[in-house]
């Protein structure tokens, strides 16, 4: 007899293999078939405790599971043709804390099974359950004293991994769990030879052809095949500097598979060698449909996309595991200055166009836009665009590729849509709203998302104007508004608004015993008219509002009621409170930077009132927007600038006589700098336009 040593025998026509303890009893006569038709014995009379499964799925049609033999309560040796199994010395029980490590591993819903210490063995997800094809695509590893163990699912999709221990105590084990990860890891050395590749037959040359691969971009890139049985699948070979070290499997039912314990590299590695533009892709055959389309350029990801884009900062790299083959070819990748993610078109494609992008550098980063299918679905991937719509469309994909988009970083073609709308006037109120006062609507109009400061003496009538603006704005174009109005008590604004409105005096008395008094019919739908116009912005309690509160009520306000205007008046009636080392010059900046994109944000028109400081050498004209109380920010960071004025010497004019000063008007197409007069009317609060300039004295 000849003491053969103990390895794993694979019967190629059968998806079973035997295994032996150390050493096969084996005469010279005995053939494989011999063994092979006496397995199913074998199996039901052996009970064998532990697996050596690879760190990654292998084909289960391929039966490279193995076991090493570590007996427990066997029975006396069995015979198979001659072939007899060592009986074994003694029983070995399992131990309390192999049985602990059990019980916690089954608690995640990994069960061992006859896993052995020591081994990486390739079992069920529990989390993904192997995906649609059953994939064991979990490696857990269990330390080889037994008292600890780690997992990994190496499905892009999953990708759950984790650790546990027996016991609570244990350190020596964890340390060496822990260890295993910074070890070099060694790689298989295969070759053609060892893997039992060969050719492409016939049949999928045809599935190849059907797909619009050439037989020439197949011979190319070694495209081979491994039999399993009476089965080929196809056999994608990963070379570097032209030398096989690892190789991806792929069968009729689109069912993946990798070589285990082999360098994760770019499929088609030797193809970007030195190239400055770069083509990545997320299959090996969206890489040959590249090479149809002429572009050699390309390589193809090992692993599939990821189900979204982590949240997560980027790990260092060697935590990096999903990611390896990017490190692993750095050095080709360095030199390129423009690298093409054309990723499948799917959410989980565009996950991983991000997270290459965030490795790579978004700055050398483009992307690409498959073509329409449909009215609503795109294509998904390069060799669909292949099949369905040819190489030259393909190409065109290609050489169609956008700048990977860096937030911040924009391109005018990104706001072409936005551009063309305001060409032809498409959005509403590009020129701005006006008015409502023929003298004033050449000076001002009020376009949405800009800020407008309005200014002026006390008593000058800032507030009034304001409201009689918005009312005229309602009347025109049907405009709602929130008012954040500090000085007004609500009963007190709601009569000016009501008497603007009606044209007709709240009460009867004093200012109002001249002319007929808004009738209860009038009032009433007046108040109906309120409610559906003006929303408020009240702090009801002793706290002054900051900015941050009444912004974040009135974008509330936009969400819910619509509205497309915002008052603040005034501003010393917000807090500011501010940092001590911060000064008022930078508190105003920043407040006023706040507004600003509030209202361009929300397309939202915002009026911001602010009284100037005392004027010590006040002769009675307007004030400037530079003596605004505060800071030169005011005027500075306003798109539009009003001040208001009142005449109050009858010398010069009419006292119900007031002065619109635009100082500012930082869009030429609403509006310019200049002054308008309007009349305004005590009993109703109405401001009317006068056709001539009055005359001083």
């Amino acid at each position: 007899m000849i003491l053969l040593p103990y390895r794993r025998i694979v019967v190629n026509n059968s998806n079973n293999f035997v295994m032996g303890s150390k050493y096969f009893l084996h005469k010279p006569s005995i053939t494989l078939p011999t063994i092979y038709k006496s397995i199913p014995v074998l199996f039901k009379t052996q009970r064998l405790i532990f697996s050596a499964f690879a760190s990654k799925p292998i084909s289960p049609n391929r039966g490279t599971s193995s076991f090493s033999y570590r007996p427990q309560r066997i029975p006396p040796p069995v015979s198979v043709s001659g072939v007899m199994l060592e009986d074994p010395k003694e029983d070995i029980t399992e131990s309390d804390h192999e049985k602990a490590l059990k019980q916690k591993l089954s608690q995640v819903g990994i069960d061992i099974g006859s896993c052995g210490p020591g081994q990486y063995n390739g079992l069920l997800c529990p989390m993904c359950k192997g995906g649609g094809s059953n994939e064991k695509s979990l490696s857990l590893f269990i330390t080889p004293d037994g008292y600890a163990a780690t997992w990994t699912c190496f499905r892009a999709k999953c990708g759950w991994r984790g650790g546990t221990r027996a016991f609570a105590d244990v350190r020596t084990a964890f340390a060496d769990m822990k260890r295993i990860g910074k070890v070099n890891k060694k790689y298989r050395q295969i070759t053609e030879e060892s893997l039992g590749l060969e050719p492409l037959c016939d049949v999928l040359l045809t599935y190849f052809s059907e797909r619009m691969i050439s037989r020439e971009t197949l011979r190319r890139n070694a495209v081979m095949q491994q039999r399993h049985g009476d089965q080929v699948v196809i056999a994608f070979t990963y070379r570097r500097d032209g030398a096989l070290v690892s190789c991806k499997y792929r069968n009729m039912t689109k069912k993946f598979w990798q070589e285990a314990d082999t360098l994760k590299i770019f499929y088609g590695l030797d193809d970007i060698k030195g190239a400055s533009d770069i083509i990545i892709v997320e299959g090996e055959m969206d890489k040959l449909a590249m090479e149809e389309a002429g572009f050699r350029n390309c390589v193809s990801v090992p692993d599939g996309a990821p189900p979204s884009i982590s949240d997560k900062d980027l790990p260092p790299v060697e935590k990096d595991t999903k990611y390896q083959y990017l490190w692993n070819c750095k050095e080709y990748l360095e030199k390129a200055s423009r690298i093409i993610l054309a990723t499948d078109g799917d959410p989980p494609g565009q996950a991983l166009a991000e997270e290459l992008a965030r490795r790579l550098g978004r700055e050398r980063c483009w992307r690409v836009t498959w073509p329409k299918k449909s009215t609503i679905d795109h294509f998904k991937d390069a060799n669909e665009v292949l099949m369905c719509l040819g190489p030259g469309a393909l190409r065109e994909v290609i050489e169609g590729a956008e700048l990977y988009p860096i937030q911040g970083l924009f391109n005018f073609n990104n706001y072409f849509t936005e551009i063309d709308a305001y060409y032809h006037q498409t959005i509403g109120y590009e020129l701005g709203v006006p008015t409502g006062w023929r003298s004033l609507n050449h000076l001002y109009n009020v376009v949405p998302g800009e800020l407008t400061i309005v200014t002026g003496v006390p008593n000058s009538g800032k507030s009034e104007w304001i409201d009689a603006l918005l009312c005229n704005l309602n009347h025109s174009v049907g405009w709602k508004f929130a008012l954040c109005s500090m000085e007004n008590r609500v009963r007190e604004h709601a009569r000016k608004l009501l008497e603007k409105h009606i044209k007709k005096p709240f009460f009867d008395v004093r200012y109002g015993e001249s002319v007929e008094r808004m009738s209860a019919q009038e009032f009433e739908e007046g108040k109906q008219w309120l409610s559906d116009t003006f929303f408020l912005i009240r702090c009801e309690n002793d706290c002054l509002p900051n900015i941050d509160w009444v912004l974040s009520l009135a974008k509330a306000a936009v969400l819910r009621h619509g509205v497309n205007g915002l008052v603040i008046d005034p501003y010393n009636e917000l807090d500011h409170q501010r940092p001590s080392s911060q000064t008022e010059t930078e508190y105003v900046s920043q407040m006023l930077t706040k507004i600003k994109r509030f209202a361009q944000h929300h397309s939202c028109h915002v009026w911001f009132v602010a009284h100037p400081r005392q004027l010590h050498h006040w002769v009675g004209g307007p004030p400037n927007l530079y003596d605004i109380s505060g800071s030169a920010h005011f005027i500075n960071k306003c798109d539009n600038g009003i001040v208001i004025h009142r005449n109050r010497d009858p010398s010069a004019g009419p006292v119900d006589q007031v002065q619109v000063c635009v100082r500012k008007v930082r869009n030429k197409v609403s509006g310019t700098i200049g002054d308008a007069f309007l009349s305004y009317d005590r009993v109703t609060g109405e401001f009317m336009d006068i056709d001539e300039h009055p005359r001083k004295g």
